[in-house]
């Protein structure tokens, strides 16, 4: 074997060897959910403190992402992967040990920062390794299957850890993966020399951006609880934007920005990252308000929820891993990325339709199948719109932004969606609607907001996205 072979196939065991460690932490994000009434249980928690093992994972997660992928631009991407798969790992030992409520909510907060720092860096790992556009768009067709299609997968497989076993071994299932990933990752994944803490240390610049990112997020999960018109939720929602402001005059004044403003000039950049913050407020509020509807209304278990959601998984990884990469390159990111939110516009739209008497294969498999499909083509494309014009640099910074915009765009999603659908099933009970009737009349109007996002969605692509020729060069756009 020539030394060029080798170097592409260390390239690509390398890519296994990141997707490996993203797809841990993807899991993360969805295994919790099946198992949050077995956590109750065993743990004595509160309604309300239930919700702070979600939401403690989420504000650490979202608010650390940026700050996590232009700190791997500055002492290098392998050393802050390697630190997150560590401390996601370690946490994650914690969590499963847990004994007390307060002790499981305080690791979650942990294993969010964890998984912040390794997630922030990988795309713009992905990136720099396949420099040449072809094998870039395949190489970013694999990330997107383990991004995309980990959310069905960790349905199913916290329903089988804790319907076999118990709820803690979703959090040691987390142990060895971590332990190989990073063994693995010692020895295959490429080291970069950062640019140095000089380079972009701007501490107040962080501060800033990492409270606004936290008290964004956090407005957004407590508003469900407090109402979107409430004083709390405008009040700390305010705030959150006057933070905002403030980082985005330090940007501008500091010598040595921690996110320099040139990022947005592209506008395939921030027009990508616009249409993510619709899209995933979409997707992720109706995955989960289509596993209460399954789960609430038809009755399904752990398991079968996640056997429900695999035809979606399915397709992510025939479209995004075998297809994606030759449609991109034929007929251009954009218009792929335009037919993808066509398809899931289809499928949220026929989610609207689901009865209370449903079953699956009349009902929800025509759902699921073209979101499955819709995401598979939508998120290959969008994720290389997204870093289009990131240099060697700013790959890191760019990757984090790109996660930054996902994980608030979900929560977003969410809080408005399960807000909005309790809502109004509540005031259909109060006027005599059944239960059933009333819940799924609420997933109705939730599932015609996403399909509303998702709409929104694919106006951005249409209107703010440029057409990329296929046979593009890769040229970045972001210079220093």
């Amino acid at each position: 074997m020539t030394s060029g072979g080798s170097k592409t196939d260390s390239r690509w065991l390398a890519l296994i060897v990141l997707c490996a460690g993203m797809l841990m932490i993807v899991l993360d994000q969805t295994i919790v959910n099946v198992a949050l009434p077995a956590i109750e249980e065993d743990l004595k928690f509160g309604q309300a403190g239930l919700a702070w093992v979600v939401n403690a994972y989420l504000i650490a997660y979202g608010g650390l992402l940026l700050l996590a992928g232009r700190l791997g631009d500055l002492i290098g991407h392998k050393k802050v992967f390697l630190l997150g798969l560590g401390v996601f790992t370690v946490a994650s030992l914690l969590c499963g040990v847990s004994f007390s409520a307060e002790m499981l909510i305080v690791s979650r907060f942990v294993q969010g920062a964890g998984g912040a720092l390794a997630t922030s860096v990988t795309l713009g790992m992905v990136v720099t390794m396949f420099p040449e556009p072809d094998e870039q768009r395949r190489a970013i067709g694999v990330f997107s299957f383990v991004a995309a299609a980990g959310a069905s997968i960790g349905l199913l497989l916290g329903g089988v850890l804790t319907d076999a076993m118990s709820w803690h071994w979703i959090f040691f299932v987390n142990i060895p993966i971590g332990l190989v990933a990073a063994i693995a990752a010692v020895r295959l994944v490429p080291s970069s020399v950062g640019l140095g803490l000089r380079e972009g240390a701007d501490v107040l610049g962080a501060l800033l951006i990492v409270a606004a990112v936290m008290l964004g997020v956090y407005t957004i999960v407590k508003a469900e609880h407090y109402g979107f018109g409430s004083v709390q939720t405008l009040g700390l929602g305010a705030v959150a934007v006057a933070l905002l402001v403030g980082f985005v005059w330090r940007q501008r004044t500091a010598v040595k920005p921690l996110l320099p403003l040139r990022v947005f000039k592209s506008r395939n950049v921030t027009g990508a990252n616009l249409v993510q913050i619709s899209m995933v407020a979409g997707m992720f509020g109706l995955f989960f308000l289509g596993t209460l509807y399954m789960q609430l209304v038809l009755s399904y278990t752990p398991l079968q929820i996640g056997l429900a959601f695999m035809p979606v998984a399915g397709a992510i990884a025939v479209f995004s891993v075998s297809l994606s990469a030759r449609l991109n390159t034929r007929f251009g990111e954009r218009n792929m990325l335009i037919v993808g939110l066509l398809f899931m516009l289809v499928g949220m739209v026929v989610f609207t339709q689901v009865p209370v008497d449903g079953s699956y294969v009349p009902h929800i498999l025509p759902a699921v199948a073209p979101l499955g499909i819709g995401l598979g083509l939508s998120f290959p494309a969008l994720m290389s719109l997204a870093m289009s014009g990131a240099s060697h640099d700013e790959a890191g910074l760019a990757s984090g932004l790109v996660n930054t915009t996902a994980q608030v765009g979900g929560a977003l999603g969410l809080a408005v969606l399960a807000t909005t659908s309790t809502t109004y099933t509540s005031s259909l009970l109060a006027s005599g609607v059944g239960r059933l009737e009333a819940l799924t009349s609420g997933f109705h109007l939730a599932f015609w907001i996403s399909a509303v996002l998702v709409a929104v969605a694919l106006g951005l692509a249409v209107f703010v996205l440029r057409q990329v020729s296929p046979d593009r060069e890769a040229q970045p756009v972001l210079v220093h």
